[in-house]
C-alpha cells in the first residue's frame, strides 16, 4: 500500500465527514509533482478536470472504495489498491496512465452514462481476470484501443480497430444469456446466413464513429455451442428495428475451441444494441430456405433479398421456373432482382415473370469455400 505522500491544490474547499469520505467542493489542481492518496471514499462535487498531472491513488486493505457526486474527476495517472474493489457512481477519467494494483473497478449496468474513461486512448497495465473493469469504460482517441472489461472473475477484452480521425467508444461485457430479460435478444431471430448465436454472453459497443470490433472467448464462452470450427465464428449485432441479429462480418479468427478471437468488418457500433459471437451457415443447414417478395411498385420488398449477402466474399445466383428453365443469372448478385426475366432462354428478357413460385440455387464464396444455399422463393405483386 502506498502512503499519502504530497498533493498541491489550490481554491480547495472540502469535508471530510469524520475521516469517511474526501469531499472536494471547489477547484483541485494536481501539479506535477503531486502524489495523492485516497484512503478513504471520494466525493466530488467540485471542480477536477483534465488538466490534472502527477498521480492519484485509491487504496484499501479491506473496505470497498466508493467514488461518487456531481462531476466526473480526471486525473494524469490512477494507482487502483483496493483488495475489496471500487464502485464508480459518477464516471473517471484518467488522460495519462492508470495501474491496476488490486481489485476491480465496478460501474452500474443499468446506467452507461457511469464509466471510467480513458482520454486520449492511453495506456494501462496490471489487468486480469481479478482486476478489471466490471461495467463501462469510454475511450477518446484514434488509436486501436483494447477494454479491459470483465463480469466479475472474468477478463473479456474487447478491441476496436484505429480510426482516421479521434472518435470516442463506450462498452461492457455481460456474462449472461442475452434471451433472458430484461435484455430478450432473441438469439432464433436472426438473418439466414447466421447459423448460431452465443447463448453465454454479449457485449455492449456504443460510438457513431465506424470501426471494426475484435472479440475474445474462453472457456466459459462454450464456443461449441455456437460451431466447433473456430473458422466459422463471426461477430453478429442485435438491430432493434428489425428484431434480429445481424451479420457483421469476419475480417479474421485466430484460437481454438477454448480460446481466442474474431474480428468483424467494419460498422457503426450505434446501429446496434448489442453485440456477440456467432456462426455463419454450413450447407447442411441452408436447404429449403424459402423466400417471399412482391415486387409491385410500392416503396417495401420490391427486391429478391438475402440479408448479409455483402459480408461474403462473392456468390452467384440462379433462379428457375417450375419446369427447371433458368429465368434469370447473376454473379456476385446486388440484392436488386425485380422479378424481371433475363434466362439464356428467354425470349422476352426483362418482363416481368408472373406471380408464383420459382427455384434457385445460391452459391456463396466464404473464407472456409463456397456454399451453396438453396430453396423456393414465390413472386407476388
Amino acid at each position: 500500500m502506498k502512503n499519502f505522500l504530497s498533493m498541491i491544490a489550490i481554491a480547495m474547499p472540502m469535508f471530510l465527514g469524520a475521516q469517511t469520505a474526501f469531499h472536494n467542493f471547489g477547484e483541485v489542481k494536481l501539479h506535477s509533482d503531486a502524489n495523492v492518496g485516497f484512503h478513504t471514499d471520494f466525493i466530488n462535487d467540485g471542480n477536477l478536470d483534465n488538466n490534472n498531472e502527477g498521480l492519484a491513488g485509491f487504496y484499501s486493505d479491506n473496505d470497498i472504495r466508493s467514488i461518487s457526486g456531481d462531476n466526473r474527476a480526471v486525473f494524469n495517472d490512477v494507482e487502483i489498491d483496493a483488495i475489496n474493489d471500487i464502485e464508480l457512481y459518477t464516471s473517471v477519467g484518467v488522460t495519462n496512465d492508470l495501474s491496476f494494483v488490486n481489485g476491480k473497478v465496478f460501474t452500474t449496468r443499468d446506467n452507461a452514462n457511469t464509466s471510467l474513461d480513458f482520454i486520449n486512448h492511453n495506456v494501462y497495465a496490471g489487468e486480469d481476470d481479478q482486476r478489471h473493469v466490471d461495467g463501462y469504460v469510454s475511450v477518446t482517441g484514434s488509436n486501436n484501443f483494447v477494454f479491459p472489461i470483465g463480469d466479475e472473475n472474468s477478463l473479456r477484452p474487447m478491441i476496436i480497430s484505429t480510426q482516421a480521425a479521434a472518435s470516442s467508444f463506450k462498452g461492457a461485457y455481460f456474462a449472461v444469456n442475452p434471451n433472458n430479460a430484461p435484455y430478450n435478444y432473441d438469439t432464433a431471430q436472426k438473418q439466414i446466413f447466421i447459423d448460431n448465436v452465443s447463448n453465454n454472453e454479449f457485449w455492449d459497443l456504443d460510438g457513431a464513429s465506424e470501426t471494426s470490433v475484435t472479440l475474445t472467448w474462453n472457456n466459459d464462452s462454450d464456443i461449441n455451442d455456437i460451431s466447433s470450427n473456430v473458422n466459422l465464428l463471426r461477430v453478429v449485432g442485435w438491430s432493434e428495428s428489425e428484431g434480429k441479429w445481424i451479420d457483421l462480418g469476419r475480417a479474421g479468427v485466430t484460437g481454438d475451441v477454448n480460446s481466442g478471437q474474431v474480428t468483424s468488418n467494419p460498422f457503426t457500433p450505434n446501429n446496434f444494441t448489442v453485440i456477440t459471437i456467432g456462426s455463419e451457415f454450413s450447407n447442411s443447414t441452408l436447404d429449403n430456405v424459402n423466400l417471399i417478395f412482391t415486387p409491385n411498385g410500392d416503396p417495401t420488398n420490391e427486391t429478391l433479398i438475402f440479408e448479409g449477402l455483402e459480408q461474403f466474399n462473392g456468390n452467384s445466383l440462379t433462379i428457375f421456373n417450375r419446369w427447371g428453365n433458368v429465368v434469370y443469372e447473376a454473379v456476385n448478385y446486388k440484392n436488386d432482382w425485380r422479378g424481371e426475366s433475363t434466362g439464356r432462354a428467354t425470349i422476352n428478357k426483362k418482363k416481368d415473370l408472373p406471380v408464383g413460385t420459382y427455384f434457385y440455387t445460391l452459391d456463396i464464396d466464404t473464407d472456409n469455400g463456397s456454399k451453396t444455399q438453396r430453396g423456393w422463393v414465390y413472386i407476388h405483386r
